[in-house]
């Protein structure tokens, strides 16, 4: 089974207009987000071993933080013991890439690695979200489909056993988490 972490980058900070998009920094309500999906992910047992992240400052600023929580927390429980740390991948494609080139960029990770967390933007995020999840609580699939907001984290999970045969629709939503739910 194969599980897929979708983390969209928390609030970013629009102060400094001189700054491009892709150099926007989390602001103070993303600094408190971030963490708080790491620990969830934490909570949850996700454990990615392949991490996929957008270039721009506030994605990257976003899985910095989310990790640090994640680790204090796998850190403190015995039951992750030896589990090797995950191969961070930073890519410029992801940077505001399409819910069909992030499709493409999953179906393209060789066997291996089963979960993979993958650190982004939306719209192409939370489309691609709404076309991996076939399944699952009706009401989280709802709530997935009218908003992703900042910092929004969901788990899929396939049947499948290579990443090259997931197919939209074959997904199973296990889990939509906002950071209002983990106020």
């Amino acid at each position: 089974m194969l599980s897929l972490a979708l983390l969209r980058h928390a609030k970013s900070s629009w102060e400094d207009s001189s700054l491009s998009d892709f150099d926007r920094p989390l602001n103070t309500r993303g600094e408190m987000a971030a963490p708080l999906m790491g620990r969830k992910l934490a909570e949850l047992d996700v454990i990615p071993e392949l991490i996929l992240c957008s270039t721009s400052k506030r994605t990257r600023q976003t899985l910095e933080s989310a990790m640090i929580a994640a680790e204090e927390i796998n850190e403190a429980r015995a039951s992750v013991g030896d589990k090797k740390a995950p191969r961070i991948v930073f890519e410029d494609d992801l940077y505001l890439a399409s819910s069909m080139d992030l499709f493409r960029r999953l179906r393209a990770i060789p066997s291996g690695p089963e979960t993979v967390l993958l650190v982004g933007h939306n719209p192409g995020l939370q489309d691609l979200a709404a076309m991996l999840a076939g399944k699952g609580d009706a009401k989280s699939l709802s709530r997935l489909l009218e908003k992703y907001p900042t910092a929004g984290l969901a788990i899929i999970n396939f049947e499948a056993n290579n990443w090259r045969d997931i197919a939209p629709g074959d997904g199973r939503l296990e889990a939509f988490i906002t950071p209002k739910d983990r106020a």
